[in-house]
């Protein structure tokens, strides 16, 4: 197999793996957008240390996945600022008006068979199906 199928699918896997020890070990939903929004909030401290631990350990994976595998990060970016800046400020808007990002959602609450989880999910893959489409014909 080509490292262009090898490397999602491990990847893939180490979500499930993670999402699951998440579920297992502290009862908690992987939502990223999640944790990070309430990282700084007015939780106990125990709970500010997991959800610190936890971004803290997400920054550390991609510079650590940077030093074992730089050619994964060989790419240029061909947006201007200004679209990345749109695009993050936009996905941020979609994140709170849907109470949760793709892996709250998309990964932890399809495996709960929840209907809300479903129907955000297929609203996310939407919306970035349009996105794209509108994208390609400017």
């Amino acid at each position: 197999m080509s490292s262009s199928i090898i490397m999602p699918l491990i990847g893939g896997i180490l979500i499930g793996i993670s999402s699951s020890l998440m579920m297992l070990l502290l009862g908690r939903v992987t939502g990223i957008s999640g944790i990070l929004s309430t990282s700084f909030s007015t939780f106990k401290q125990s709970e500010q240390n997991w959800r610190r631990t936890f971004i803290i350990g997400l920054i550390l994976g991609g510079f650590l996945s940077k030093l074992v595998f730089p050619n994964l990060f060989n790419f240029e970016i061909q947006s201007s600022l200004r679209t990345i800046i749109i695009a993050g400020l936009l996905v941020g808007f979609g994140t709170s008006l849907g109470s949760g990002c793709t892996s709250g959602h998309g990964v932890c609450g399809i495996a709960l068979l929840s209907k809300r989880s479903f129907i955000a999910t297929l609203t996310f893959m939407l919306s970035g199906v349009i996105t794209v489409a509108i994208m390609r014909l400017i």
